[in-house]
């Protein structure tokens, strides 16, 4: 079945974007790259890009849910980042919770169930606080699953893993004989999880940047010059249509 999705650009001019039902990939990954670039172009501060991107993940957030995705997985605040000028970085770690404060009620009505991956215990006890609320008010919805990847790095968590993992191995809660890829998976922050079927990267670079290395092994790529706060439901309904267009494999002919 196909259908034609009406979306608004930011002319408000309706676009219509082909749209083939029952193709939908399960689990979409996103690096949300550019805000900084995104503010420098308009000589504004950095901090203005971030918080104009907020408005971009309330869109794709819609449009994921629209379409039926499963898993939307958004890469927010990495391991990494804190080498960031410390006035970015705690006003990053502000964002999560403002964007909850004005758009919880919005996700909720769509459906929406947020998780969290990463160590948020290392992050400011006010943000940790939005997060938890969120994760409870919205843990009956069956609908799309929003994953919050904040204080993430994928190194770091197939480290941490393995330190589990192996913990197992000496209490003898698992044999060695059941070490395997399907069981390594069990102890990621992604458990339970499919894998993503699909990355899409923001703002011109092409690079994973720490992210989901482990279960993005036969992930499609789709790199967009777009800037973040630029990337509408016109963007992403592009994304994956380009999708749809490729023949997965694994490794095989088909």
């Amino acid at each position: 079945m196909h259908m034609n999705i009406p979306f608004l650009t930011k002319k408000d001019e309706k676009v219509n974007v082909y749209y083939k039902e029952g193709h939908t990939p399960d689990h979409i990954a996103i690096i949300m790259d550019g805000n900084g670039r995104w503010a420098q172009k308009r000589g504004l501060p950095r901090f203005a890009g971030h918080k104009e991107g907020l408005s971009a993940v309330v869109k794709v957030v819609k449009a994921a849910a629209k379409c039926k995705v499963k898993v939307l997985t958004l890469y927010t605040f990495s391991t990494e980042n804190w080498k960031r000028p410390k006035p970015e970085v705690e006003f990053i770690l502000k964002l999560p919770k403002e964007f909850l404060h004005v758009y919880l009620p919005e996700i909720k009505a769509n459906n929406v169930r947020i998780e969290v991956i990463g160590n948020m215990e290392e992050l400011p006890v006010s943000t940790q606080e939005a997060l938890q609320y969120a994760i409870d008010s919205t843990k009956e919805n069956d609908g799309l699953q929003l994953n919050l990847a904040l204080n993430y790095g994928s190194k770091h968590e197939m480290i941490h893993a393995m330190k589990d993992m192996f913990a197992d191995l000496i209490d003898e809660k698992i044999s060695l004989d059941e070490v395997d890829e399907q069981q390594f998976s069990t102890y990621l922050d992604t458990a339970g999880m499919p894998n993503p079927d699909l990355l899409i990267r923001t703002g011109g670079e092409k690079r994973l940047s720490n992210f989901l290395l482990w279960q993005m092994a036969y992930t499609e790529f789709c790199f967009s010059d777009v800037l973040w706060p630029d990337f509408t439901e016109k963007e992403f309904m592009g994304a994956m249509e380009e999708y749809q267009l490729r023949k997965r494999r694994f490794g095989g002919i088909g």
